[in-house]
């Protein structure tokens, strides 16, 4: 293992020396250079298999620290966490994975409530209108009817509801109001 060491160790240095040889302007000191090196060791940079030029870190992945990527800060996961503790969505029993809100619902009831105004509210229809678009799509058929084929009722019983107009003609008080202008330009 010693020797295997050793010779990663010259290796990694002969690489390293030839990318820095490749630009002049990098004065680099001793120190730094071993500093790099010492860096390189620690964190598994340094060539392992020569023929392949797997790394350590990626043959032996678990004896390196892996990179942490930070999304949330510190705050912003204690307020989720203080969010999902108030509204029950959080694991009670770890043997099933059922969270607070299923196994005591009515301690969450208040929480569920309110949840239900802030989406809907998020939405931004109004009971009313939401209302009108249902008896709208019932009096089109214009609903899935058929849940494994999605199929709609307007398609799966088309002699029930009104199809849609494709061309509309003139009424009959336009073609009445247009014969008597005619009669009326003509001298009749």
């Amino acid at each position: 293992m010693k020797k295997l060491s050793v010779v990663a160790i010259a290796l990694s240095t002969l690489v390293a020396g030839h990318a820095f040889a490749a630009d002049a302007s990098v004065g680099k000191t001793r120190e730094q250079v071993r500093a790099e090196l010492i860096q390189a060791q620690r964190n598994g940079d340094l060539i392992a298999d020569g023929e392949t030029g797997a790394r350590y870190k990626d043959l032996a992945p678990h004896l390196y620290a892996q990179p942490v990527a930070v999304s949330k800060s510190r705050a912003e996961v204690k307020a989720e966490l203080a969010e999902a503790i108030r509204t029950g969505d959080i694991v009670a029993d770890g043997q099933t994975g059922a969270k607070a809100n299923e196994l005591f619902p009515a301690q969450y009831a208040q929480a569920r409530a309110d949840k239900a105004v802030t989406a809907t509210a998020a939405v931004g229809k109004t009971r009313a209108e939401v209302k009108a678009e249902l008896a709208e799509a019932l009096r089109t058929g214009d609903y899935v009817a058929d849940g494994q084929t999605g199929a709609k009722a307007n398609e799966l019983f088309p002699g029930k509801y009104a199809q849609p107009v494709l061309a509309e003609g003139k009424t009959r008080a336009e073609v009445r109001a247009e014969l008597v202008e005619s009669r009326r330009a003509n001298g009749g």
